[in-house]
């Protein structure tokens, strides 16, 4: 038997079925999945280590209302070098991942907007639906977008490399951008997905030359942020969110790519890896902090500039 010391009731449970349908050996990191008795509900309580997932209070996503945003004078622009890297994308049979190739000379930095530290670019995440329906994991007054992109990097003033970060006090930032449907795709994003028939299966890689993260991120300088965690397991409350107040674009080709995507390999393909999303999380009382100001005064009164700036609506998307 291989029941880890502090392992739930519920853990053993499934320790215990895994092990009598003959999957042995296996370990919760491959085996965990966004659906079903292995899905995010049961994250914290199938390993002790991941334990925040359920009992955390800092979780992500979450659900960003307008009218309950805190307008923060003191947020800066937000930057990122411009300078291209390469690296690889891989279907890792939870997401497809971009990880940058750390050789390089030249990383690229996240600075300003609500840090107090220089970050490293390390890797980025697609989360997307099966459907147009749904896939983002954060949404706009429960208004949720077919897919999110998450642009992380480490604090690199502080901590030596992304793994030691991830388990240290700000340690790390992401970037997110939601995707809307549309004619033309943003053209990053489009050096990422050209690659999606090379990495059909789980546990599948291809090279990627000369990304331009910055040139990924829509053209605005306003966004929303937040405290709050890593939306995989094990959920560490180590994160600070930037939420970008516009979409980027995909095409339904693009989108159709992502879906033919499947989590096994090519003899045991599994389930498809799309509807690989968290549920939002509670917020308990933290502050969704923006550099939107509501109230800039124009002809003589105060007139609010969240529907000019921030793009979003509820159910809606519309752009001004």
């Amino acid at each position: 038997m291989w029941v880890t010391t502090g392992t739930s009731l519920f853990g053993i449970l499934l320790q215990l079925f895994l092990h009598t349908s003959g999957i042995s050996g296996v370990s919760w990191e491959e085996w965990w999945t966004y659906d079903g008795i292995s899905g995010p509900a049961f994250w914290g309580l199938i390993n002790p280590e991941w334990s925040l997932c359920n009992k955390g209070r800092r979780q992500s996503p979450v659900n960003l209302e307008p009218n309950k945003l805190l307008f923060d004078p003191n947020l800066r622009q937000l930057h990122i070098d411009k300078h291209r890297v390469s690296g690889s994308i891989s279907n890792t049979g939870h997401s497809v991942m971009f990880t940058v190739d750390n050789s390089t000379r030249h990383h690229i930095n996240v600075t300003g907007g609500p840090l107090s530290y220089k970050y490293q670019f390390q890797e980025i995440h697609v989360h997307y639906g099966q459907n147009d329906d749904w896939g983002s994991e954060h949404s706009i007054n429960g208004y949720a977008f077919p897919a999110e992109i998450q642009v992380f990097g480490f604090n690199a003033q502080l901590y030596s490399n992304f793994s030691e970060a991830l388990h240290r006090a700000q340690g790390i930032v992401a970037i997110s951008l939601l995707l809307q449907l549309g004619d033309l795709s943003n053209p990053e994003l489009r050096i990422l997905t050209d690659q999606l028939d090379k990495i059909r299966h789980g546990g599948q890689e291809v090279e990627v030359k000369r990304l331009s993260v910055r040139g990924l991120l829509p053209e605005t300088d306003y966004y929303m942020t937040y405290d709050g965690s890593t939306t995989m397991p094990a959920c560490h409350e180590t994160v600070t969110w930037i939420i970008l107040n516009k979409p980027i674009y995909i095409t339904k080709q693009q989108l159709h790519g992502l879906r033919r995507l499947m989590q096994g390999d090519g003899k045991h393909p599994k389930a498809p890896l799309g509807n690989n999303f968290r549920p939002p999380q509670p917020l308990h009382l933290r502050p969704v902090r923006t550099n939107i100001d509501f109230n800039v005064k124009q002809g003589g009164k105060y007139c609010p500039s969240m529907y000019r700036e921030v793009y979003y609506r509820a159910n809606s998307w519309k752009q001004h």
